[in-house]
């Protein structure tokens, strides 16, 4: 599933394209991929027809076009999402699911496709709601409002608007392992396995700490391992294993090539040379070194 660093590459590459952009036509190929959207494709593409997008937000996973009206059109990529900017006529994308035709004033007309394999992900019109800490709602816009779809997700390490003091406080407060509690998104958002398992590894940390037993030093150490390996994934563009994550022009990222714990297993530790281990964890992998990962 694209997390944070993927969705955030998506969500600047489609800024200049969409930012005071008019939606001149709408066509919905599935139905499915409005699931949270109340209304059907007809009411969708109904309400969506003429207005113009002012920016391209995100908060989390969650990526949204904020319009008139107190309303924004949200989306969320979920497994093998995609949204790609396109020339008109480009009807190359076979698993398309939803067209945005855009005209933008200073780029002409572009087509926004979302396109996705698993069909999990989604687009849905919804209102927009006043942020909790009157802060902006996510990255990419101003405006101290947020979809409420989104409003329960919690803020993400690299917005500037996180607090690090109610941050360490919930995730000593959780009774969990530590690992569970990074996934948690209503705690902190945007980072799923991958990038849980990296932060975890940076940190030396065992995934089933339990949070309570973890020292301030530790929690506060962890945090900045956190932003130090989402930093470095958004340079990179985000981490690509198959062609099912792509930047808005169809590329893929490369911060897989980075990964010092995730998907190693059976290969050395880059710190002491241990081999890295994948462990059963929530239907999924958990990945981290034996040596330099053990649980205290």
């Amino acid at each position: 599933m694209p997390e944070l660093p993927e969705v955030e590459v998506v969500r600047a590459g489609l800024e200049p394209a969409v930012t005071g952009a008019t939606i001149s036509g709408v066509e919905v190929f599935d139905d499915r991929s409005l699931r949270r959207h109340l209304g059907g494709a007809a009411d969708f593409a109904g309400r969506l027809t003429g207005r113009t997008i002012r920016s391209s937000v995100r908060r989390g996973k969650f990526l949204w076009f904020p319009l008139d009206a107190g309303e924004a059109v949200v989306s969320h990529l979920g497994m093998s999402g995609q949204m790609l900017l396109r020339a008109p006529g480009d009807d190359a994308d076979r698993l398309l699911r939803i067209r945005l035709q855009l005209e933008h004033p200073e780029h002409g007309e572009l087509w926004l496709h979302f396109v996705d394999q698993r069909i999990f992900g989604s687009m849905a019109i919804t209102p927009l709601v006043p942020t909790m800490d009157g802060a902006p709602g996510g990255f990419g816009d101003s405006a101290a409002s947020v979809p409420d779809q989104v409003a329960h997700i919690a803020r993400d390490p690299i917005d500037p608007a996180f607090d690090d003091e109610r941050f360490l406080h919930a995730l000593r407060a959780k009774r969990t392992g530590v690992k569970r509690a990074l996934l948690d998104q209503t705690l902190v958002s945007g980072i799923g396995n991958i990038y849980a398992d990296e932060s975890l590894w940076a940190a030396q940390i065992h995934p089933e700490q339990p949070t309570e037993r973890l020292s301030r030093s530790r929690a506060e150490r962890l945090l900045a391992e956190v932003r130090v390996v989402l930093a470095k994934a958004l340079v990179e563009g985000g981490t690509s294993f198959d062609a099912q994550y792509v930047n808005v022009n169809g590329q893929a990222g490369y911060f897989a090539h980075s990964l010092n714990a995730y998907g190693r297993q059976g290969k050395p530790c880059p710190r002491c040379g241990t081999l890295i281990v994948r462990e059963q964890f929530m239907n999924r992998g958990s990945h981290r070194c034996p040596v330099c990962q053990r649980r205290r």
